[in-house]
C-alpha cells in the first residue's frame, strides 16, 4: 500500500485544536493516509464526513447503490434531489466541500485484490457479511487495517483488524508526565525526591522516565529511558547512581511514553471467537448476544434476499430461530459458555433492525473514524477487536405497546428510516417540538444536524431556536460542519441556522446573535420559555452550563447537554421531578482560582505559576500600560502625578530601553530584547544579588529551599527558538499596540538580532529600580529613580495607543506565542517543566469524533423526552473516551429529597401562588402560605431585596403588609412570574426551601 504523496503543508491554525489531541507527527500521517469507504448510508457519510474534517489525505468512496428514501433519515449528504442516483456519486460533492485539502474520489467498479492494495484502511459499512469475510481476508494477507461498521436500528457494531503486529506508537492521549526534582541521592538504587509530593501519585512503577536541567548529576540529563519504582513514601527508585556526579540542585523528571504492539485476527477467525470491548461481565454477555444477533440478521438477509421487516413478529421469531440454531455463546477461545442467549433481546433487535437513525450513525461513524486515525497514525491503542452498542433503551418500556407494522411502514417520506423503529405517531409529535439550542460551535452543529434528519420542530407549530453571539474562525472549520470558508467573520448562529435549512427545508431554524445570560432575561423570559419544550446545551464553559441549568430548573424544562476535551465526551439528560439538576464538577470552581503575587512574581514552583506570571505580563505591557496613556495623558507631564496613580513602575517598563516612543519595526526589536534582558537575565541576578545561595531566614533554614527552587540567570542567543519566539512575539505585541506594522520573517529577525547590541546595563538598573519600589516581597531593593517626565510625554503625542485584550482563540496575533514563550523562559529560570500551548491558552482540545458522538448521544435521550413520560430507568447520561475505548453509560439519579417539619420537596418543587383579583396585599400572601404549608413565615425575599421579616418593627411590618406585592416589587416588561424566596420559623441556616413562583 502506497502512502499518499502530497507536499501540502499542514494549516496549523485549522487544525489547531485537532492538532492538540493528536500531535504534529501524526497529522502528517492522517494527511498522507488513502482510505478506502465502502458503504454510503447514514453511517458512512458519518465516517467520511468525519475524515475530510479531520484532514485525511484522500478518501475514495464507494457505493454503486442508488439513493432511496429510508437513506435521508440519517444521510446528511443527500436529498430528495438525488433520489435514484449512486450514494457514492451523490455525496462526492458536498464532501469535497468539507476540506479543499482532502482528495475525495468516487470508485464505481468491483472490490478486488488489487484495488485494496492501493489503500492504507479499508472500512465497509452496510455490507453483507460475505462481502466482509472476502474483503477481510485480502485485507489480513496483505496488511491493510480492515475495518466493518454496521448499525440496525438502535444496535450498532464496529470491527477492527489492524493485523498481527501493528505499532501503536503513542498508547495514551495524556502528554507525558513532568515533575520537578528535590533532591537525588547517590546509590544503588538512586531515590529521587520530588518537590511536589503530590506529583509522586501520578508516575507508576514500570513508567520510563528520563530527565533534565539536573545541576551536579549530569550524567542523568538526556540519558537513555530508565524504569522506576515507586516506594510508599512517594519517592521514585531510579536505578543505579553511585557512579555518578553529587546532586546540586534543579532539574525534571519526564514520562517517556513507550510504543506497544498489537495482534488482531482476521475476521472470518475473530466472528466465531469475539473478543469484545466492555466494562463488566454483564456488558460483555450483552455484547456476545448482540454479537449473535447481527450473525442472525445477516442469515436472514442471505436466506430471504431481504432483511426483516419493520416490526414483523414472524420475521423477528425467525432471526431468533436461526440465533439459537448457531449454537451456544462462544468466548474469545471458541469455547462454549455458559451464559445463555438473551432470547428477547434478539427478538427486540429483530423487530427494530429495520430503521437508520441519525444519532446510532453519529455514534457509531465517530467511533469508526477514530479508529481509522489510530491505524493510520498509530495514535492510541485500537479496538480489541469488537465493539457492540445499544440504545434499546430509547423503546417504549416493557408492558407498554410496541409499534406495530403498519405504523412503522415505509411512506416514501424523507423520515422511513426513523418511522420504521418508531412508528408514524412519533415522528409527527417529533415534528412540534420547538426546541431551544444554547451554542452553534462543534457539539451545537452537530445537534443541528441530528435534529434535521430527525425532522424535530419540522412541522407547523415546531421549530428550533438557536442562540450563539461568537463567531465563526478559521480553527472551527475543522469540527464544525455546518461553516464554510465563505462564512468565517460570519455570526455562527446565522450560518448554522442557513446550513440547516438546507438539509432540511421544513425545519423552522431562527437564530439569535444572543447569549444565554442574566443580561439577556428580558429576552429569554417567561414569553420565550413558554413556547420552549426543551433545552439543548452546547457550551464550553461550567458556569454557562450552570447558568443554562438553573433557567430550566426554574422553567421546568428539560435540558440535554453535552460536552467534550479531546477525546473525552459526555452527555448528560435532566428531566423535571425525575431526575437530579445539572451540577458542575466540583473542583470546577476552583479552576480559575490564582495563585499568591508573590509566588507567582518571585518563587514560582510550578507551570501553572509560570503561565499565570506570563499572562500578568501581558497584561501589563500591552493592555494596561496602554489604557494608561490613553486615559491618564496629562500624568504624563508631572512625576508626581505619575506616584500618585501608582502607575510608575508600569510606565518604565512600557518605556522599557527606549527613550522615545517607537516609530520602525527595529524599534519594536530593540525594545523585546532590552525586555527580553530584564526579565531572564537581569532581573534573576538583581535577585540573586539579595537573595544569594547562602541565604539563611530567621530560623535558620536556608531561603533556597523546599518549593523556592534556585533561579539561574538566562543568556540570550537567537539561535534558541523560545529566546526568538519571545522577541518576535514581544515586538509584534508592541508594534499593534503603537499601531504600526510588524513582521513574521524569523530568518530576517535573527539577522537583524545579531547586529543590535544587547542593552546597557544602566538601562536595566532604572527600570528594574523602578519596577521593585511597589511589589518587592522583602522591601531591601532601594528607592527608584524616577523616570524623566520628558521621555514619557513622547508616548501621550500622536495616535493614542490600542489596549491589546489576551485572546486565545486567534492562532496568528502572537498573543498565545508571547505567553508560551515567556512561561517557558520563566521555567527555564527556576528548573520548572515547561507548559504547553494548551494548557497557556487554557485550550480546549477537540476533535470532530468525539463531538459526533456525544450529539448522537443527546439525540438518543432526545427521542426518549418526546416519546412522553418515562421513568428514571429509562435514561441515560454518558461518558466516553475514544483514545483508551472505554465507553460507559449509567442511569442518572434521582432528586435530592429535602425535608423541614412534614414538607419534603426537591429542586423542581415550588410553591405556585396566582396574585388573584384584586391582586393581594403581602398580608393576605403570607396569610395564605401559612394556609396551605402549616408554618409561619418569617422571612419573603426578592432577590436581594428583603419585602418582610418578622424582625422588624411592628411600625415596618404594617407599612409593608398593607401593600400589594406588585408595589414592592419592580415588574419587568413581560414578566408573568416573580419568585420569591421564603423563610420560616424554626429554620436550619442552610435549608434551601421551595421558591414562591408568585403568578401575575
Amino acid at each position: 500500500m502506497d502512502t499518499l504523496e502530497t507536499s501540502k503543508s499542514l494549516d496549523k491554525e485549522l487544525y489547531s485544536r485537532q492538532l492538540y489531541v493528536l500531535g504534529l507527527p501524526a497529522m502528517r500521517r492522517i494527511q498522507g493516509a488513502k482510505v478506502l469507504l465502502s458503504g454510503l448510508q447514514g453511517l458512512g457519510a458519518e465516517v467520511a464526513k468525519n475524515l475530510v474534517l479531520m484532514g485525511v489525505g484522500s478518501l475514495t468512496l464507494h457505493d454503486p447503490h442508488p439513493t432511496c428514501w429510508s437513506d435521508l433519515a440519517a444521510q446528511f449528504l443527500l436529498s430528495e434531489q438525488d433520489l435514484g442516483r449512486s450514494r457514492a456519486e451523490a455525496s462526492q460533492k458536498l464532501l469535497a466541500e468539507l476540506n479543499g485539502a482532502v482528495q475525495v474520489c468516487v470508485y464505481t467498479g468491483d472490490i478486488t485484490e488489487d484495488l485494496l492494495l492501493d489503500f492504507q484502511v479499508v472500512v465497509l459499512t452496510a455490507s453483507r457479511l460475505e462481502e466482509q469475510l472476502r474483503v477481510g481476508t485480502l485485507c489480513h494477507e496483505h496488511g491493510v487495517c480492515f475495518l466493518v461498521a454496521d448499525t440496525r436500528g438502535l444496535v450498532g457494531q464496529l470491527f477492527c483488524d489492524f493485523g498481527k503486529n501493528f505499532t501503536v506508537q503513542d498508547p495514551t492521549e495524556a502528554e507525558p508526565l513532568m515533575a520537578t526534582i528535590q533532591h537525588i541521592s547517590q546509590g544503588s538504587p538512586g531515590i529521587l525526591t520530588l518537590r511536589e509530593e503530590a506529583d509522586a501519585h501520578h508516575f507508576h512503577t514500570g513508567d520510563w522516565v528520563t530527565f533534565s536541567g539536573i545541576e551536579g548529576m549530569v550524567e542523568l540529563n538526556g540519558c537513555d529511558p530508565r524504569p522506576l519504582h515507586v516506594r510508599e513514601d512517594g519517592t521514585l527508585e531510579i536505578g543505579d547512581t553511585t557512579a555518578f556526579s553529587r546532586y546540586l540542585r534543579g532539574g525534571a523528571v519526564t514520562e517517556v511514553k513507550r510504543a506497544k504492539t498489537v495482534s488482531h485476527e482476521p475476521l472470518d477467525a475473530a466472528l466465531l471467537q469475539p473478543r469484545v470491548v466492555a466494562q463488566s461481565p454483564q456488558e460483555v454477555h450483552r455484547a456476545r448476544c448482540l454479537h449473535q444477533s447481527f450473525r442472525s440478521l445477516h442469515k436472514f438477509q442471505q436466506l430471504h434476499g431481504r432483511p426483516p421487516k419493520p416490526w414483523d413478529p414472524v420475521d423477528a421469531e425467525m432471526v431468533v430461530d436461526l440465533a439459537q440454531a448457531m449454537g451456544p455463546l462462544k468466548g474469545t477461545e471458541g469455547e462454549p459458555l455458559e451464559e445463555q442467549l438473551d432470547e428477547s433481546l434478539v427478538r427486540t433487535v429483530a423487530l427494530s433492525s429495520a430503521g437508520g437513525l441519525s444519532p446510532m450513525a453519529a455514534v457509531l461513524g465517530a467511533v469508526a473514524a477514530q479508529e481509522v486515525l489510530k491505524a493510520i497514525s498509530g495514535k492510541f491503542m485500537p479496538l480489541d477487536q469488537w465493539l457492540y452498542f445499544d440504545a434499546l433503551d430509547c423503546l417504549p418500556e416493557v408492558g407498554d405497546p410496541f409499534p406495530n407494522p403498519e405504523d412503522c411502514a415505509p411512506r416514501r417520506c424523507r423520515y422511513d428510516g426513523q418511522t420504521a423503529v418508531f412508528g408514524a405517531d412519533f415522528q409527527e409529535k417529533l415534528s412540534h417540538q420547538h426546541y431551544l439550542l444554547v451554542g452553534a460551535g462543534a457539539v451545537g452543529c452537530e445537534l443541528l444536524k441530528g435534529f434535521a434528519l430527525m425532522g424535530l420542530g419540522a412541522g407547523g407549530s415546531g421549530g428550533v431556536t438557536v442562540a450563539d453571539m461568537d463567531h465563526v474562525e478559521l480553527s472551527n472549520l475543522s469540527r464544525q460542519f455546518l461553516f464554510r470558508s465563505q462564512d468565517i467573520h460570519r455570526q455562527k448562529a446565522e450560518v448554522a441556522a442557513e446550513a440547516t435549512r438546507r438539509l432540511n427545508a421544513d425545519l423552522q431554524v431562527t437564530p439569535l446573535n444572543l447569549q444565554l445570560d442574566p443580561t439577556t432575561e428580558h429576552i429569554f423570559g417567561d414569553d420565550f420559555f413558554s413556547g420552549v419544550d426543551g433545552v439543548a446545551a452546547a457550551v464550553d464553559t461550567f458556569e454557562a452550563r450552570d447558568y443554562i441549568a438553573a433557567r430550566c430548573t426554574h422553567f421546568l424544562k428539560p435540558l440535554l447537554e453535552a460536552g467534550t476535551t479531546g477525546t473525552r465526551g459526555s452527555a448528560g439528560v435532566f428531566i423535571p421531578h425525575v431526575t437530579e439538576n445539572y451540577k458542575a464538577p466540583s473542583d470546577a470552581a476552583s479552576e480559575d482560582a490564582p495563585e499568591p503575587v508573590c509566588t507567582v512574581r518571585y518563587i514560582p514552583a510550578t507551570a501553572e505559576h509560570t503561565v499565570q506570571w506570563a499572562k500578568g505580563e501581558f497584561d501589563d505591557l500591552f493592555c494596561e500600560s496602554a489604557k494608561t496613556i490613553n486615559s491618564h495623558p496629562h500624568a504624563l507631564s508631572s512625576p508626581e502625578g505619575l506616584v500618585k496613580s501608582q502607575k510608575q513602575p508600569l510606565l518604565q517598563t512600557m518605556r522599557g530601553v527606549l527613550t522615545e516612543r517607537p516609530q520602525t519595526w527595529r524599534d519594536c526589536v530593540l525594545w523585546a530584547l532590552g525586555h527580553w534582558q530584564l526579565r531572564f537575565h537581569y532581573g534573576i541576578t538583581q535577585l540573586l544579588r539579595t537573595y544569594p545561595p547562602d541565604k539563611v531566614q530567621e530560623d535558620g533554614t536556608p531561603f533556597w529551599s523546599g518549593p523556592k527552587q534556585y533561579p539561574q540567570p538566562l543568556e540570550f542567543d537567537a539561535s534558541q527558538d523560545t529566546h526568538l519566539l519571545y522577541v518576535l512575539a514581544a515586538a509584534n505585541l508592541y508594534a499593534q499596540m503603537h499601531r504600526l506594522p510588524g513582521s513574521q520573517d524569523q530568518t530576517a529577525l535573527r539577522g537583524l538580532l545579531n547586529l543590535l547590541p544587547l542593552p546597557d546595563p544602566q538601562n536595566m538598573d532604572r527600570i528594574f529600580a523602578s519596577e521593585l519600589e511597589l511589589d518587592s516581597p522583602s522591601g531591601e531593593f532601594g528607592e527608584p529613580s524616577m523616570l524623566p517626565s520628558k521621555d514619557l510625554k513622547t508616548w501621550s503625542k500622536g495616535p493614542s495607543l490600542e489596549p491589546l485584550t489576551f485572546e486565545k482563540d486567534n492562532d496568528s496575533n502572537f498573543h498565545v506565542d508571547f505567553v508560551v514563550a515567556a512561561a517557558s523562559l520563566r521555567a527555564q529560570n527556576y528548573g520548572i517543566p515547561v507548559a504547553s500551548h494548551r494548557i497557556v491558552g487554557r485550550i480546549i482540545p477537540a476533535v470532530v469524533t468525539t463531538t459526533a458522538a456525544v450529539a448522537g448521544l443527546v439525540g438518543l435521550e432526545l427521542y426518549k423526552v418526546v416519546g412522553g413520560p418515562r421513568p428514571r430507568h429509562a435514561f441515560r447520561h454518558s461518558y466516553l473516551h475514544l483514545a483508551e475505548n472505554y465507553f460507559s453509560r449509567w442511569v442518572p439519579k434521582a432528586p435530592d429529597i429535602q425535608k423541614f417539619h412534614h414538607l419534603k420537596w426537591t429542586c423542581w418543587d415550588r410553591l405556585e401562588v396566582p396574585a388573584g383579583q384584586p391582586e393581594r396585599t403581602l398580608e393576605s400572601l403570607l396569610a395564605h402560605i401559612q394556609e396551605l404549608q402549616g408554618l409561619r413565615v418569617t422571612m419573603l425575599l426578592h432577590g436581594s431585596a428583603q419585602l418582610y421579616s418578622a424582625g422588624w418593627s411592628e411600625e415596618k411590618q404594617a407599612r409593608h403588609l398593607s401593600r400589594r406585592v406588585t408595589e414592592l416589587v419592580k415588574k419587568e416588561p413581560g414578566q408573568r412570574v416573580l419568585v420569591l424566596e421564603l423563610g420560616y420559623e424554626g429554620e436550619e441556616y442552610d435549608t434551601n426551601f421551595p421558591r414562591l413562583h408568585y403568578k401575575l
